[in-house]
């Protein structure tokens, strides 16, 4: 069964800008054209993947269905395993939780 959430992860400084600009658009964004998610069971990879040694991490847990955007499973073939992906800016409303990463 699909879960109802997805995952983000950001800095903290870059979690908080968002809050004064009322929308998260990750850096990249302009290049990528969305925002990269995860699901629970993918972040430890991505973690690992994108993240190693970084310290001021925060995953933000959105809930998928108040994703004002539309969110698709797209394939990342050097994984063959299909990743969520926001085509738009995020709305701070789905975020559920935002966690720190130790």
């Amino acid at each position: 069964m699909e879960s109802e959430y997805i995952y983000h992860v950001t800095t903290q400084l870059e979690w908080e800008q968002a809050k004064k600009e009322g929308e998260y658009k990750p850096v990249g964004y302009e290049k990528e054209g969305f925002i990269h998610c995860s699901i629970e069971r993918q972040l430890d990879g991505v973690l690992d993947r994108f993240y190693k040694g970084q310290t001021g991490l925060v995953k933000l847990k959105i809930e998928k269905a108040k994703v004002s955007r539309p969110v698709l499973f797209e394939l990342a073939v050097d994984l063959d395993e299909l990743f969520p992906h926001i085509y738009g800016t995020l709305n701070l409303d789905s975020v559920v939780e935002v966690i720190l990463i130790p």
